[in-house]
């Protein structure tokens, strides 16, 4: 097949604009994994590696203005959006710099020979090692923190494994020019500038997660797309890991006491939460149990004026705007689901927030009313009325895995008198972060952060986001009775390289 060019298409008129790239052949994703298969041992060091990665940074920041131009041309987001999130790219390359020169990730184990347990203990010496040639499919409303230089490509990098980045169709003159940057910096550090391969096209994204070269893969977008990926890579002849981020509906729960102590701080919290980025954000709040009653009537009410005030925005491209009107629509229909402010179609190419409510009663039914426990991408969220605790239960114990969980509880609440407790402890098996008295949205890049959850929010058990994230590249390996004269610096017993490691049971850092 012919290769196809690749257009750069404003989201705000549908208008195609010059052509940015061509779609990647056969040949040239081969062409590119065998390139970035052939780095790997440039990235052996450890101190070379984290200079790459600074310097990855620095130069991020130094073309920050044109970055961002091109960015904003592309998705809509705006200059003060992509900025902020073009500081976090540059921050969490530099974060994950920190943790290759710390050393902590090689999980470094050492256990001298022991004849006093049954059975008898052997020379044994444990570590990580980096898997090899990583997919990374960027994703469409992060164009910088989960695209060409974000969490998945930094993570990768720093765990020693060359990547192949499939550039996402809404922002792919974006995605060659970081890639340019990285490779720049890659090459200013004597590595091989294919340590940083990037390919367009649906194809080449099906290509790529075929290629036998290939040992993982990190994928942030939808649940349809990420699936058939995920059984791509579960089907080849050697299966590789799949870590992928699908979808979430991201429950909240508000209690009655938190209602009737500060309604309106929650519902203004609330359509903030929702709307941000025209309600783009993997951590939207997309359902929220919301007591009935006096107490939940002014967290509505509140809500209702906070989002009646929100401008209309654009969505990164007009399938998404087309899936949004059409998703808001179909679940509008549905019997006793109304629209305080409607969610749908704005002026010209934007679209207006919005949000649904029902009783809570109905969610737990099932049927038709499964619909409003997907996931729906932009500014729209559910608000299902309950009365009493058990509708509560009743529809979180019909929720799919979920990135984020959030409960807002009453000051008694979280002094631990009522059922505060009780609730988190409902919400941790459905969420891989629970929130208490704030919102999911805004993850912040730190070592404790777990940004993951259970399926279909996540393929697996990791995080994307933090410094944990390094761990999904990387896989244990023990010696045993190896001479110290052939073990790799990092489990001789004079320790060259200062890792902090066991040592015959105790901890040295």
């Amino acid at each position: 097949m012919a290769a196809a060019p690749v257009w750069s298409v404003d989201p705000r008129n549908g208008k195609q604009r010059e052509q940015v790239a061509v779609e990647a052949t056969a040949q040239e994703v081969d062409e590119a994994v065998r390139a970035a298969h052939a780095a790997r041992g440039a990235l052996a060091d450890r101190s070379v590696r984290s200079a790459f990665l600074r310097t990855a940074a620095a130069g991020l920041d130094a073309a920050r203005g044109g970055l961002v131009e091109t960015a904003d041309a592309e998705t809509a987001l705006g200059p003060v959006r992509l900025t902020g999130e073009l500081a976090r790219t540059t921050y969490q390359l530099r974060a994950f710099a920190d943790i290759v020169d710390e050393g902590a990730f090689l999980d470094v184990v050492i256990d001298h020979p022991d004849d006093t347990p049954t059975p008898p203990v052997p020379d044994l010496r444990r570590y990580k090692v980096p898997l090899g040639v990583v997919a990374v499919y960027t994703a469409s409303n992060f164009p910088f923190a989960f695209s060409v230089a974000g969490g998945d490509t930094a993570s990768a990098l720093a765990a020693g494994c060359p990547v192949v980045v499939k550039a996402h169709p809404d922002h792919p003159a974006l995605s060659e020019l970081v890639a340019k940057v990285l490779r720049r910096a890659a090459a200013g550090h004597g590595i091989p500038e294919g340590v940083v391969g990037l390919v367009h096209g649906f194809e080449a994204g099906v290509e790529l997660i075929r290629h036998p070269l290939v040992a993982a893969a990190g994928f942030t977008g939808s649940v349809r797309g990420g699936r058939a990926l995920f059984d791509a890579a579960v089907a080849r002849p050697v299966p590789i890991p799949f870590h992928g981020e699908l979808g979430s509906l991201n429950p909240v729960v508000v209690t009655e006491a938190a209602a009737t102590e500060r309604a309106e701080a929650i519902g203004a919290g609330l359509a903030g939460s929702m709307t941000l980025g025209v309600g783009q954000f993997c951590v939207k709040p997309g359902l929220v149990l919301v007591p009935s009653g006096a107490a939940g009537d002014g967290l509505v009410k509140t809500l209702t004026d906070a989002v009646s005030d929100t401008e209309a925005g654009v969505l990164l491209d007009h399938r998404m705007r087309d899936n949004f009107v059409a998703g808001v629509a179909e679940r509008g229909r549905l019997p006793e689901v109304g629209s305080p402010v409607t969610p749908g179609a704005g002026g010209g190419h934007t679209v207006s927030a919005g949000f649904l409510t029902v009783p809570a009663s109905r969610l737990a039914e099932g049927g038709a009313y499964d619909l409003l426990l997907e996931e729906c991408f932009g500014p729209v969220t559910v608000v299902a009325r309950y009365d009493d605790e058990a509708e509560v239960s009743a529809v979180l114990s019909r929720l799919p895995g979920n990135l984020s969980a959030t409960v807002q509880m009453s000051s008694a609440e979280a002094a631990g008198e009522g059922r505060g407790a009780d609730i988190i402890a409902e919400l941790t098996p459905l969420a891989g972060r629970v929130v208490v008295n704030g919102w999911a949205t805004g993850v912040a890049v730190a070592p404790a952060q777990h940004h993951g959850g259970p399926y279909p929010a996540t393929t697996s058990t990791s995080t994307s986001v933090g410094g944990t994230a390094i761990e999904r590249w990387l896989r244990p390996v023990a010696y045993q009775g190896t001479p110290e004269a052939l073990l790799p610096p990092e489990l001789r017993d004079d320790n060259p390289l200062g890792l902090p490691r066991r040592f015959n049971g105790v901890l040295e850092r």
